[in-house]
């Protein structure tokens, strides 16, 4: 008996960081005004390959069934194709719309730190706004986010049509600029040489190829000289990367968020706007987050290309942010309540005190009372357990309990009232 290859259980230590992380995201998805939504995990095949979707590679490594009226379906791989189509099929919904999801994805590819192939992906997007404001609260959200969790990250982050205006200026025809941006893309992976090498076998000429590989000379390229070099001034992408990086300049995020000139996400339905996180110390080298501007899609995929649904999301990678937390020790003390402890046959005023507690909103456990009761209390240290209820024969006896601070060693004995009370902060 063992689990399928990238599939994992959670559980104790592991499973409360986790629930930490899911719920720091979830505060603050709504926080931020994101509505909670759930998608279908099964959809039908033609949605999920649609050419509009999730590109060659996420397709091949998509798990595909069939029910038993033979109609083809596949699990879902991401949650930004299920959340279109519920907008698709939802023309009442009002905008702009904010959403977030939490929930799993599955993907068949390589398993590898950091990727699995049943994993959890955080994900909030908003429709309805087609200025810099939406990338720019997804940032902040982005940043606040990682500041709760105590991680310094990086964003670093492009605009696929100003790449595109770059690309032109080079001498790449159109209809070979987003397999040229995927090629870029792999930069940090490959290098400059591995980058070059592999544009060769494009369609390409060589003083293309040769004006590319000035740009990639270009020591992290800022924006105004990238526009000045390749005389970019007042076209759209170049107006839309200023206008955005006024923006993070005024809301003081300018020290987190990075303009990276060849940055474009390997996914083909960008429109705009991509970021990705990023460790700030580069001992961990993928990617805690990503996401984008995606304009065109949900219009796409239901075949009207004249409705426009400006859409940008950003989704927080579950899994690798549990690779850099997952040495660090589990607050679980703030969780971990009260433990109430029968002793010999007061089990009934156990529960019925446990019971009141819990009215009150306080965590609590009750405890079997078969073993030792030094070795209980000595579990319930470790722990982290500040409060331990004691009920035998003396404290029914007297219609009390014996309430023990851990913290403190003291002992007292507490009507319930008082227990709720005294345990409640």
């Amino acid at each position: 008996m063992q689990n399928i290859k990238g599939t994992y259980d959670y559980f104790g230590r592991e499973q409360a960081i986790r629930q930490n992380v899911r719920t720091t995201l979830q505060e603050l998805f709504e926080l931020y005004g994101f509505e909670s939504m759930d998608t279908t995990l099964l959809n039908e095949l033609e949605l999920l390959t649609s050419k509009y979707a999730g590109g060659d590679e996420i397709l091949r490594e998509m798990y595909q069934l069939a029910d038993q009226g033979g109609r083809r379906l596949g699990l879902r791989y991401d949650l930004t194709i299920p959340f279109a189509k519920v907008i698709a099929m939802n023309p009442g919904i009002e905008f702009p719309y904010r959403r977030y999801e939490i929930g799993k994805v599955f993907r068949d590819g390589p398993v590898k730190k950091g990727r699995l192939r049943e994993f959890l992906q955080c994900d909030a997007d908003v429709v309805g706004i087609a200025g810099p404001q939406a990338e720019a609260e997804l940032m902040q959200l982005a940043a606040e986010v990682f500041r709760r969790l105590e991680i310094p990250v990086v964003l670093k982050w492009n605009n696929r049509r100003f790449l595109g205006e770059i690309l032109g200026a080079v001498g790449v025809p159109p209809e070979e600029q987003l397999s040229v941006m995927l090629t870029l893309d792999k930069l940090a992976k490959i290098g400059s040489e591995g980058v070059l090498a592999e544009l060769t076998d494009k369609q390409l000429t060589a003083d293309t190829v040769q004006r590319i590989a000035e740009l990639l000379t270009l020591n992290n390229p800022g924006f105004g000289q990238l526009v000045e070099k390749y005389k970019l001034d007042g076209q759209p992408g170049a107006l839309e990367v200023l206008a955005l990086q006024q923006l993070i300049d005024a809301i003081g995020l300018g020290a987190v968020c990075v303009f990276d000139a060849f940055l474009s996400r390997g996914l083909s339905f960008y429109t705009g706007t991509v970021y990705e996180i990023f460790d700030a110390s580069g001992s961990y080298t993928s990617s805690l987050g990503g996401g984008g501007r995606y304009d065109a899609i949900i219009g796409k995929l239901v075949g009207r290309d004249d409705i426009v649904y400006p859409t940008v999301g950003i989704s927080f990678g579950m899994e690798s942010i549990m690779a850099l937390l997952g040495e660090r020790p589990a607050d679980t003390a703030d969780r971990s309540g009260v433990l109430i402890i029968p002793i010999g046959g007061y089990l009934p005023q156990a529960l019925v005190a446990a019971a009141a507690l819990r009215a009150s909103g306080i965590r609590t456990g009750v405890d079997t009372g078969s073993r030792k009761l030094k070795k209980t209390l000595a579990a319930a240290s470790a722990k982290g357990i500040r409060y331990v209820i004691m009920v035998g024969e003396s404290e029914a006896a007297e219609g009390k309990l014996r309430l023990k601070d851990m913290t403190l060693g003291s002992e007292r004995l507490v009507t319930v009232g008082e227990a709720a009370r005294l345990t409640a902060g």
